[in-house]
């Protein structure tokens, strides 16, 4: 009994020893934790007396291991305290972990880029009522009224009040209106709308350069074909009064007279061509009638001379009936379609009685209207099947060929003209009873010269009739294809 007594006393002895040489290390982290939850009250619990190992342990050693287990679950719930804000972990009174209250987080991570306030006021509609933001200058269908001017402004200044702000066009140099003006008019040349061309012009500042719009048209027109010469008068007749002056238009071909030795080059013609543009424009009334007469005597240059003298002879021509107006003649496709097939019908007639292809080739050129030559083909042929006698027949053939092998008149418009021929034929045969056989022997002798191919051939429409002959021949059946 002595002895169990002897070694209780030793080992209470002992664990006393080892709190009063280890105080720090055993309640640093657990007694200052106490505190700061408590309100720096300490922690009281009742002395319990356990056995632990072996040992029976007094309630000092108790409450040492108490505030170690609680020190241990704050620090796990500082940890992840803001990975689970939002779960509402607590600490109870006796150190455990209690769960399920939920604590609403001021800054979760999950809303970081949320627009909406974070303090859980307004009613969530967009700022400002849909007129704020980047780009937008107010709500949709909000009208600005005028701004009054506030007088007490320190920039305010009283002479702006009567001032007019008006969008001013800066004037073009010499440079910018050749770059600018040059193609209008060979759009013009295209479209053949003198008011685009006016309403074009009209934008444009062109200030001193106003007179110089004739003199680069008509040297434009000067490399051009006929028919943009004929455009070129007529946009010049159009032009006189609402855009450029008569002045304007005097100054312009003055200029064009002056610098005739250099379009010469060019254009070796420019003497006469630019004498048919002042008398169409004396024609016109755009020119007085006095301008050619106000050059005699002065004029040194002989292609100026050449021009004035071209001029001349043309208004005197005019007063016996020349039509000055038609001098260019009309392009191909503002001209109708009747005058078209006229001046075909007058250009194979003078090719019979002349015999010179060239001629030929070189007119139907001139009529610039490669679209319509299928009806220079069609008219061709009719007329030898209208025609009496072999020359007419040799004459048209060799003129085809000679213009399909000048590509003149393509392949597609020479196949569609022999296409009508066959299409008529019918009608044709009404007034020249052989016509079928005058046909088939002119397409057979095309296919022999290379004017058409063998499927155009084999189309060839061949009218045969049964006929019954005199009781001479025995009643027998004749084939006769004419």
């Amino acid at each position: 009994m002595r002895k169990w007594l002897i070694a209780c006393s030793f080992a209470v002895t002992e664990s006393d020893t080892h709190f009063n040489l280890h105080p720090a290390q055993d309640l640093s982290d657990s007694f200052l934790s106490g505190e700061e939850d408590n309100g720096g009250k300490l922690i009281s619990n009742k002395n319990i007396n356990n056995e632990i190992n072996g040992n029976w342990l007094s309630s000092s050693s108790n409450n040492i291991h108490e505030a170690r287990l609680k020190a241990k679950a704050k620090r796990r719930l500082r940890k992840n305290s803001s990975r689970d804000s939002g779960r509402g972990d607590s600490l109870s009174d006796n150190g455990d972990v209690v769960r399920g209250t939920t604590v609403t987080p001021t800054s979760p991570k999950s809303k970081l880029l949320d627009r909406k306030s974070r303090l859980g006021k307004g009613r969530g509609l967009p700022k400002k009522g849909g007129a704020g933001g980047k780009g937008v200058w107010g709500r949709s269908g909000e009208v600005y009224e005028p701004e009054e001017v506030d007088e007490k402004d320190p920039n305010y200044d009283e002479a702006q009040e009567n001032c007019v702000y008006e969008t001013m066009v800066p004037p073009l140099d010499e440079r910018d209106f050749e770059k600018t003006v040059t193609p209008i008019v060979q759009e013009y040349f295209e479209h053949g709308d003198t008011n685009e061309v006016a309403d074009l012009l009209a934008e444009l500042n062109l200030g001193p350069m106003q007179s110089e719009v004739p003199s680069l048209a008509v040297s434009l027109a000067l490399e051009a074909k006929a028919s943009h010469r004929e455009l070129t008068s007529r946009l010049l007749a159009d032009l006189c009064g609402p855009v450029l002056s008569h002045s304007d238009m005097e100054k312009s071909f003055d200029k064009l007279l002056r610098e005739l030795s250099d379009l010469v080059l060019d254009t070796p013609g420019a003497p006469q061509l630019v004498g048919q543009f002042i008398a169409r424009a004396v024609s016109d009334q755009i020119l007085s009638k006095s301008y050619i007469e106000g050059y005699k005597g002065r004029v040194d240059c002989e292609y100026s001379r050449a021009a004035l003298d071209r001029a001349a002879v043309l208004l005197k021509m005019s007063m016996g009936g020349l039509r000055i107006e038609n001098q260019w003649g009309a392009g191909g496709g503002q001209r109708p379609v009747m005058q078209l097939i006229k001046e075909m019908n007058l250009l194979l007639k003078e090719y019979i009685l002349s015999g010179d292809s060239k001629e030929a080739e070189r007119c139907l050129r001139d009529l610039e209207v490669p679209h319509f030559h299928h009806e220079f083909v069609y008219e061709a042929i009719v007329m030898v099947l209208e025609s009496k006698g072999e020359k007419t027949f040799k004459m048209v053939l060799q003129l085809l060929k000679s213009l399909s092998m000048s590509s003149i008149i393509t392949v597609d418009q020479m196949r569609r003209g022999y296409e009508r021929v066959y299409m008529d034929i019918a009608e044709i045969n009404i007034d020249v009873p052989r016509a079928y056989f005058i046909l088939e022997q002119f397409v057979d002798k095309s296919f022999s010269m290379g004017i058409i191919d063998v499927k155009l051939r084999d189309l060839c429409p061949c009218r045969g009739r049964k006929r019954f002959v005199s009781e001479g021949d025995g009643g027998v059946v004749k084939l006769e294809s004419y």
